[in-house]
């Protein structure tokens, strides 16, 4: 949910201080004041000098800019290399790069537990030609976190840039990782209690990119359009929160996420984490459960109060086989029977408590039914 000291830092701009930012008169220049501020504070955070923040409206924004943006501001051979375990804003962007024939691509695999292998990378990578490789720190579904750091040393050496949509990591890993040797992130305020429709990218002024949006020259041109002021502090007063109260939120949501699979593990047959042999983010737990479709759990539980997912909440709704666990090469008996749960500094253990003894009998139901 939106944090209430976010909301509370959002209000004065969606209410007094209502002009536009790139006004010149009086009511104006308190909006400006306050997104230059914002615009401040997430630079800091970064090692970064405010000019090289881009506010935009979400992290698949963000991830369409880096994309399309490197690969369109290079010249000669164009070589993108990115991982088939991806966000779609991600994947489905490369591909249309290579469709569009503005660059070659190359998708990597990953093996059981979601792992990328770094020799793969290293044999991918055409030291000239490859411009950009997109990695996520954290993926969406599985929460198996990537070696960002070692990823970055591999690319650097190449002459390649780097590019990490950040979208699972805010919140969820020690805050170090704002100063990763990386050159593109992307984050999505919603993702860590901020408001929804905000986003934003880090482009350091080394990087040359293209803009997809023109007209107003806002947003140094990057991005135009006039700037939603409230979206901006938003997302700042999020990061700060966020990155402040990750020692404290940080060990008892992953106590939380263990407690919940081993208490799953327990009570439902046929029911594996996936990526348990690998590192992951602190909030995700993502669970395979042979013998039964995700669809009947999730209404079950709906009913119950309990908001889960069936893989990724960015699907539209729709109920299909994952492209990350396919390439993580599970059975397909095991594809359709998946549930998300993910957790946030606001998670409670009665509401583990109130998950592990619905959720059993729930699946014993459905597997009665089928």
């Amino acid at each position: 949910r939106l944090d209430p000291e976010v909301l509370d830092a959002m209000m004065p701009l969606l209410t007094e201080h209502f002009g536009n930012p790139g006004s010149s008169h009086s009511g104006g220049r308190p909006v400006a004041k306050a997104v230059h501020a914002a615009r401040r504070a997430v630079a800091d955070r970064f090692g970064l000098e405010p000019s090289e923040i881009v506010f935009l409206a979400s992290a698949t924004e963000a991830d369409n800019l880096a994309l399309r943006g490197v690969i369109t501001a290079c010249e000669g051979p164009r070589h993108l290399i990115t991982t088939a375990v991806e966000h779609p804003a991600v994947l489905d962007v490369a591909r249309a790069l290579e469709s569009e024939g503005l660059c070659s691509l190359t998708v990597l695999g990953v093996d059981r537990d979601g792992q990328l292998s770094l020799d793969a990378l290293r044999k991918a990578i055409r030291p000239g030609d490859t411009k950009l490789v997109s990695i996520m720190g954290a993926n969406n579904e599985t929460g198996v976190l990537f070696p960002i750091p070692e990823i970055a040393s591999i690319v650097h050496d190449a002459g390649a840039l780097l590019h990490v949509d950040a979208v699972q990591l805010i919140g969820k890993v020690p805050p170090e990782w704002t100063r990763w040797p990386v050159d593109l992130f992307s984050l999505s305020a919603h993702k860590f209690h901020g408001p929804k429709g905000s986003g934003l990218m880090t482009a350091p002024k080394h990087v040359k990119l293209n803009p997809m949006v023109v007209g107003g020259g806002q947003e140094r041109g990057l991005r135009s359009g006039t700037e939603n002021p409230a979206g901006i502090v938003g997302i700042s007063k999020a990061l700060e929160l966020a990155l402040d109260h990750s020692a404290e939120a940080l060990p008892p949501m992953a106590a939380r996420r263990d407690r919940l699979a081993e208490g799953l593990r327990a009570q439902v047959e046929g029911l594996v984490v996936t990526g348990a042999g690998a590192a992951r983010n602190a909030n995700t737990l993502h669970v395979t459960i042979a013998g039964v479709e995700a669809e009947p759990i999730l209404v079950n539980l709906d009913r119950e109060g309990i908001a889960v997912s069936a893989g990724s909440a960015c699907s539209s709704g729709a109920l299909k086989a994952s492209h990350v666990l396919e390439a993580m090469g599970l059975p397909k008996d095991r594809i359709h029977g998946v549930l998300r749960l993910s957790l946030s500094r606001e998670t409670t253990d009665a509401d583990i408590d109130r998950v592990l003894e619905v959720l059993p009998p729930i699946v014993q139901r459905v597997r009665n039914l089928g």
